[in-house]
């Protein structure tokens, strides 16, 4: 099992979803987790789940004054040190291009790259004190092009690419920034759109299934743990092999 005893971690987006999954892997491996979200319900119950060695802190990305306040109450929490930051949280969201507003355009882009770039701010000094791992979530649709997804694509595009830039900034620090692609995975907020869990359920990727959050907030945990030391600057996807190329079946017109 990864280990990550005596880290303190803070998740955004961790009330449910692959940000609860990773909160939980995450104390299941020894860490000290704050639960940042701003589903006030959701993320007490999951924190209360989790025992002592979860906090539940109200978080919006959006906003440097909560930022601030989060690594405050993160240091207040735990008595120490400050070892890794998820940047999780984020909207998803279907709509083509020629038809999407400038409001909402601008609404998806602030939630899902400008809270990284916030979080990555705040936590950076902290993290220069004993060196650290920041995992930020992107997607898929960060490595492709992918139709209905031009606020979303945009942003996790965005937040590849400003992955790879805090790891150059930061190596010397001994801050390690990685960024980790989703598929198509089953959570609260994809259900939604109808997505099937089990065999079968999404040929669109080579293993023909959707993920389950476990498997993402493995890739995260990993990434936050010292077996990921030599790791930074990486992209890696959790798509099921969505972003390798067609599947067979396409390719062979079945």
């Amino acid at each position: 099992m990864t280990d990550l005893t005596g880290k303190t971690v803070l998740i955004t987006g961790a009330a449910r979803g692959i940000g609860a999954a990773a909160a939980r892997q995450a104390v299941a491996a020894g860490a000290n987790v704050v639960i940042a979200d701003v589903l006030a319900e959701e993320g007490a119950a999951t924190a209360a789940e989790l025992g002592a060695q979860a906090r539940y802190q109200h978080l919006d990305v959006t906003a440097e004054q909560d930022w601030a306040a989060a690594l405050a109450a993160t240091r207040e929490a735990f008595g120490g040190p400050v070892h890794g930051l998820v940047n999780n949280a984020g909207v998803s969201t279907g709509e083509l291009l020629a038809n999407e507003s400038l409001e909402h355009f601008k609404k998806v882009i602030e939630i899902n790259l400008v809270g990284v770039f916030l979080g990555m701010k705040t936590f950076l000094p902290a993290l220069r004190e004993n060196g650290g791992s920041i995992v930020n979530v992107s997607s898929a649709a960060g490595l492709m092009g992918l139709a209905l997804t031009s606020s979303y694509g945009a942003s996790k595009w965005g937040v590849r690419g400003l992955s790879k830039v805090a790891a150059i900034e930061n190596g010397n620090d001994r801050i390690r920034v990685n960024s980790v692609h989703p598929g198509m995975t089953y959570t609260p907020m994809t259900a939604q759109v109808g997505i099937q869990q089990g065999e079968g359920g999404y040929p669109n990727t080579p293993m023909g299934r959707v993920g389950a959050a476990e498997e993402i907030a493995a890739a995260i945990t990993f990434l936050l743990s010292d077996a990921a030391s030599y790791i930074t600057g990486a992209e890696l996807a959790v798509d099921g092999g969505w972003t390798a190329g067609p599947t067979i079946k396409y390719v062979m017109g079945q």
